[in-house]
């Protein structure tokens, strides 16, 4: 059977070519179209509604955003600050580059008692009390030896130093072997010197000798203290003697007291003006300087001060 083709707007329906040249009334071919019409309607409806129905789901869409657009970006977060590296607390007891000791044979007998035990060697034994004086160099009568150590040696820069407190340290009663009253002598026995935390502080120099070019014996060192004796005695009772507080001895200084202390203390370090022997502790070491025993005013420009 042979079709022809029988377009309806935009729709192309094949139908047999007999059927195609049958006559028809005007009023049969009218109704033939309308049926054809509405099939036609009726297949693109279906059609319509199949393509409706398998359309993918799309999301619910709030009325709030329907025209609102959006940008979607990759998340930024500020990564945490590093944590910082502690910076090193600055040690006093370092070692001080570039210096080397020596020990002497001291003269006379050991002392007849531990250092650590000796209220004329340790100074902390003692003790001392603030006291509410002059904070300066201050000017006494009479005669003074040239050749007594001068006290601005102490610093690398020989300075005059700020006095930041004065002290009175305490006597000592040998009967009981105990502190007994506050000296009274000279209304200051220890002062208190300004300093730069872990400034170097060296042996005040002196006209004496004790051999070799050397100043002084180091009678008594710890990490808080030391003591300085102008001659070769284990003892306080001739000559002058230093005690220096609030220093941390240097390490290979401190090394050596301790091992001659240990073997008998039949030799000792010996230290020469202007060496250093340590660093202050914080901003303020305390000296106290005496003279055949006794507590004298270290403030006196006469005596530990001259040229100031």
């Amino acid at each position: 059977m042979q079709y022809t083709q029988a377009r309806f707007g935009g729709l192309v329906v094949f139908v047999p070519k007999k059927c195609w040249k049958i006559k028809r009334t005007k009023q049969q071919r009218k109704e033939q179209m309308r049926k054809r019409f509405i099939l036609v309607i009726g297949c693109i409806v279906f059609c319509s509604l199949i393509w409706f129905l398998n359309l993918p789901a799309k999301p619910a869409v709030h009325a709030t955003t329907t025209n609102n657009k959006y940008v979607y970006l990759p998340a930024i977060v500020k990564a945490p600050p590093p944590t910082p590296t502690p910076t090193p607390t600055p040690d006093p007891c370092e070692p001080i580059s570039g210096v080397s000791y020596t020990a002497f044979t001291i003269e006379g007998s050991p002392t007849d008692r531990p250092a650590t035990q000796h209220a004329d060697i340790n100074l902390a034994l003692r003790g001392y009390e603030p006291t509410n004086a002059f904070r300066g160099l201050v000017d006494y009568g009479g005669g003074y030896d040239p050749n007594a150590p001068q006290l601005y040696g102490l610093f690398g820069d020989q300075r005059t130093p700020t006095f930041t407190q004065q002290y009175r340290v305490y006597d000592w009663d040998w009967g009981c072997n105990c502190r007994g009253n506050l000296l009274t002598t000279w209304s200051v026995t220890l002062s208190g010197m300004q300093t730069t935390p872990l400034e170097v502080i060296r042996v005040p120099d002196s006209g004496y000798n004790i051999g070799y070019g050397y100043d002084a014996l180091v009678l008594y060192a710890t990490r808080e203290r030391i003591t300085l004796k102008y001659t070769r005695e284990d003892n306080v009772v001739h000559g002058y003697t230093v005690h220096i507080e609030n220093i941390c001895v240097e390490p290979s200084l401190l090394a050596l007291y301790e091992q001659w202390n240990t073997a008998g203390r039949t030799s000792l370090p010996a230290v020469m003006g202007g060496q250093p022997i340590g660093r202050a502790r914080g901003s303020e070491i305390r000296v106290a300087i005496r003279d055949n025993g006794t507590f004298m005013d270290p403030r006196s420009r006469k005596d530990w001060w001259r040229g100031r």
